[in-house]
């Protein structure tokens, strides 16, 4: 007789290139219709991490070899202490910020300039947009959010900045029909992209559950990396302060396999590619 109990497949982690930082749970200016974050009513929310535990976090993982950290969260940018992170991360290697790129303009684009020049490594920037047409993207993030993040490319360019655009395919299109759109927008703005620059994701829905019908999948965040939150080590940016996604309290002793039991983790297999990381292999660099 064939056993009906299903067991959830596995994955481990085959290298540690990626921290990810988890700079704030709760805290953002923006509330996007597919974010999987359960914001509460309030919006004043203080639950930003001490640098403190990203000193311990960097000192226990000396021995890795990270290629990147990630500066993420609700909005990571809204941390008190975000610069003096930033400039601690850079000492240890690159630094990719994502970011809603509201708090970016030209003034603080010109400062990033200067912080990165002061480092050996490179600040990179993912930017979040979900649309080439203004009205379809501020239905998903917010009105003025389109031009917004334009305007935060158009910064960043200007000081020689190469960002990712994150697009999340909400309305469910063809990605190379979003693709030709984001780079004709691009272009009318100044910002000469390859491949690497667009990064188009899966949307999760909340309220559809998906199941894991194969063992088998391209790349998984959880395969490559780790996020460090206030509350302890979790598997990936998705399942960061969830019980399932626990694998530690810190960097000194923490668990090497994920077991992919959520429809966030469905999720990502079924977008085959990296959600949160970067392929670096990508780069014509």
């Amino acid at each position: 007789m064939k056993s009906s109990i299903f067991t959830a497949p596995i994955s481990r982690l085959k290298e540690f290139n990626n921290l990810f930082i988890e700079l704030t749970e709760k805290n953002c200016n923006q509330r996007c219709k597919h974010c999987y974050i359960n914001f509460p009513l309030s919006k004043k929310v203080k639950d930003f991490i001490p640098i403190d535990i990203i000193k311990k976090a960097l000192n226990d993982t000396m021995q890795e070899n990270l290629q990147c950290i990630y500066l993420t969260g609700a909005e990571p940018m809204t941390h008190p202490d975000f610069n003096s992170i930033l400039r601690l991360c850079l000492k240890r290697c690159n630094v990719c910020i994502c970011t809603n790129g509201s708090f970016i303009n030209e003034k603080k684009a010109r400062f990033l300039k200067r912080v990165e020049d002061e480092s050996n490594f490179e600040i990179i920037f993912k930017l979040s947009i979900d649309h080439y047409n203004e009205i379809k993207n501020d239905d998903i993030r917010g009105r003025g959010t389109y031009r917004q993040v334009l305007n935060a490319v158009k910064s960043l360019v200007k000081y020689n900045f190469n960002p990712i655009l994150c697009i999340t395919n909400y309305y469910k299109e063809d990605k190379n029909i979003l693709l030709a759109e984001f780079k004709k927008i691009c272009d009318k703005i100044g910002f000469e992209t390859m491949p690497h620059n667009f990064a188009i994701n899966e949307c999760y829905e909340k309220t559809k559950q998906i199941e894991i019908n194969s063992d088998k999948w391209e790349s998984l965040d959880c395969e490559y990396g780790r996020i460090l939150t206030t509350k302890g080590i979790y598997t990936c940016p998705f399942l960061s302060n969830d019980h399932r996604g626990r694998c530690g309290s810190d960097f000194t002793d923490f668990s090497d396999k994920t077991l992919l039991e959520t429809s966030l983790c469905a999720n990502c297999i079924k977008n085959k590619n990296l959600m949160f990381g970067i392929n670096f292999t990508s780069f014509n660099c």
